[in-house]
C-alpha cells in the first residue's frame, strides 16, 4: 500500500526543524515505506521545486554531517506542495483533487499531520470531514494531533469532541515526542524484558521516584506564550506525566496500542486526589530572577517558571511510594531523568552509627541529552578494611558507534504503519488535566503557597531543597551522569 503524509503548517517552524529533516532520516536509513510522498499545506506560495530547494537548505542546517545531498536528491522526489489556507473550504476540495493526482488513482494510506498553531487543530479535522478527506472505506486515514491538547479539562474535552465528529478514536493520533525517545522506549525493555528489575519494581524495594526535567534555557521569545502557560501546562501535563506513567504502569497483556495505553490510563486513575490543605504541601512554585522582565511576560506575573510535586499513586504496587515530579526554566543544565531510589538496607552491617549506612542503591534513567542507565551500588574501597564506597555502572545508547535517530523519526514511521502505542488516547488526556487542573486552580487562588524566586544557572528554590529534606529525601541534583 503507497503512504501519503500531508502536514499542514508546511512552511512553519516544526516542519522545517523537525518533521523533514526525520523524515529524510527515516528514508536514509531505508526504513521510510515504498511509494511514500509527502505533501506540504500552507498559505505560502511555493512551487513544489522551490519548496523542496527550501528544505534542503533547512534540513542541511539542522542535520550537519548527517545531511547528504545524494540521498537528499532521492528522498526530495517524494516531496511535493500544494497551497491551501486551513479556513477555506474550497481549499481542500483542490487539495482532494492533487491528492488525487498524485496517488495516480490508487488507494493509499494517508496521514494528516497538523503542524499549526492549536487554534486551528480543530477548524482542520472539521474541513478533512467536509471535503470527504477522512472517508477511510478504501484506505487508512489518520489524524496527527500536536501537543497542547487543550489548556485545561474543558478545551481538552471539546477537542476530542470535535475531532471525534470526523474521525474514530482510532485513527487519532496525539503525539508527545518524549515517547519516541529510545530511552523511554527502552523503560519498557528494561522492567518486562529482564528478570532482575520487575521483581524490585514495588513499594517493597523502593522508597521514592524523581522525575527531572530541567532546562538550562531561559523563556527568551517565547514570554508571550510561555506566561499563559507555565510550568505545569508546559511540561507536567505531558511530558512529565508521560514519563510517570511509563515508569509506573503495569506489564501489558501484549506489546499493542489498546494493550499499552490501558495500562497507562490506569496510572492516572490511582493518582490520589488532592483536597484541602494538601494542595499547599504538595509541591513548591518558584519563578527565576528577571522572568518578569523578560519580552511578553507581564510586570507581575504570578507565572511559574519551576514547579515540584509530590504524587501517590494509590494501588497496590505504589501503595505509600512518592512520585516527586520537577521542572523548571533556567536551571544549571538540560537534562531529563528518572531517578528509582531504592530503601536502605534494612541492618547496619559495616561500621557503626548512621553516618556509616551506606547510601541507598539507586537507579538513574537518562532520557536526555546522552541516552542511557546507571546503577548505583556500594562496594568495597580497596585495603580499607570494610569502608564502602559508591560505584557505579554505565550504560550507553551511543557507546557501539550507533548513532541514535530522533523521537520524531521513529512516532513518524509509526503513524505511517499505523502503530498507536506510542501516542496519546483521549481518555489519557482528560486524565492528566483532571489531575492538573485543581492544582492550578490552587496555586492562582488566595491560599497558593508562596512563590519563590531562584537564580539562574542553580537547581530551583531553595525552598525546593528544604523541602525534600523535610521528608527525610534528596533530590539528585546531577547534571548527565552519562555523557
Amino acid at each position: 500500500m503507497a503512504h501519503t503524509m500531508v502536514i499542514f503548517g508546511a512552511s512553519g517552524d516544526l516542519t522545517s526543524r523537525k518533521l523533514i529533516p526525520a523524515l529524510y532520516r527515516v528514508h536514509q536509513r531505508g526504513r521510510l515505506p515504498d511509494q511514500t510522498r509527502v505533501v506540504g499545506v500552507s498559505r505560502s506560495q511555493f512551487t513544489d521545486e522551490a519548496w523542496r530547494k527550501q528544505l534542503a537548505e533547512s534540513t542541511a542546517r539542522f542535520l550537519g554531517q548527517e545531511f547528504d545531498s545524494s540521498t537528499w536528491g532521492e528522498f526530495s522526489q517524494r516531496i511535493h506542495y500544494h497551497p491551501g489556507d486551513i479556513q477555506a473550504e474550497e481549499d481542500f476540495l483542490t487539495l482532494a483533487g492533487r491528492l488525487e493526482e498524485l496517488e495516480g488513482g490508487r488507494p493509499a494510506d494517508r496521514v494528516y499531520y497538523i503542524a499549526t498553531m492549536p487554534q486551528l487543530y480543530e477548524s482542520a479535522a472539521a474541513q478533512l470531514g467536509k471535503a470527504g478527506l477522512a472517508d477511510d472505506s478504501s484506505a487508512a486515514r489518520r489524524i496527527v494531533i500536536e501537543k497542547p491538547f487543550g489548556t485545561n479539562l474543558e478545551t481538552a474535552r471539546q477537542l476530542n469532541q470535535s475531532i471525534a465528529k470526523v474521525f474514530r478514536e482510532d485513527q487519532v493520533y496525539r503525539i508527545d515526542h518524549y515517547l519516541g525517545k529510545e530511552t523511554v522506549q527502552n523503560i519498557l525493555v528494561l522492567r518486562f524484558g529482564n528478570s532482575i528489575f520487575e521483581p524490585l519494581w514495588n513499594r517493597s524495594y523502593i522508597d521514592h521516584v524523581q522525575i527531572t526535567v530541567a532546562e538550562e534555557v531561559v523563556v527568551g521569545r517565547r514570554g508571550d506564550y510561555y506566561d499563559r502557560s507555565g510550568v505545569l501546562r508546559d511540561m507536567f501535563q505531558n511530558h512529565l506525566f508521560q514519563l510517570m506513567m511509563v515508569t509506573a504502569m503495569e506489564g501489558p497483556v501484549k506489546f499493542n496500542a489498546d494493550s499499552v495505553r490501558d495500562e497507562k490510563v490506569k496510572v492516572l486513575r490511582a493518582v490520589r486526589q488532592f483536597q484541602g490543605a494538601d494542595f499547599a504541601d504538595c509541591g513548591i512554585r518558584g519563578q527565576y530572577q528577571g522572568y518578569c522582565q523578560e519580552e511578553g511576560v507581564a510586570p507581575n506575573s504570578p507565572t511559574e517558571t519551576f514547579a515540584a510535586l509530590r504524587l501517590h499513586v494509590d494501588n497496590w504496587r505504589w501503595k505509600g511510594v512518592p512520585f516527586y515530579l520537577r521542572s523548571g526554566k533556567g536551571l544549571s543544565c538540560r537534562t531529563t531523568q528518572i531517578v528509582i531510589d531504592f530503601r536502605e538496607p534494612p541492618h547496619l552491617l559495616f561500621g557503626e552509627g548512621k553516618k556509616s549506612m551506606p547510601q541507598a542503591n539507586r537507579l538513574v534513567i537518562q532520557i536526555q541529552p546522552a541516552e542511557g542507565i546507571q546503577i548505583h551500588f556500594q562496594s568495597k574501597v580497596p585495603d580499607q578494611e570494610m569502608s564502602l564506597r559508591q560505584s557505579q555502572l554505565d550504560f550507553r545508547f551511543a557507546s557501539r558507534g550507533q548513532s541514535m535517530p530522533d523521537s520524531y523519526e521513529r512516532l513518524l514511521l509509526d503513524a505511517l504503519q499505523g502503530d498507536a502505542s506510542l501516542f496519546a488516547r483521549s481518555d489519557e488526556v482528560e486524565l492528566a488535566w483532571e489531575i492538573m487542573d485543581p492544582i492550578i486552580a490552587a496555586w492562582r487562588s488566595p491560599a497558593a503557597p508562596p512563590m519563590h524566586t531562584y537564580p539562574v544557572a542553580g537547581w530551583g528554590p531553595e525552598a525546593s531543597t528544604e523541602w525534600m529534606q523535610e521528608q527525610n529525601r534528596t533530590w539528585f541534583d546531577v547534571c548527565p551522569v552519562i555523557h
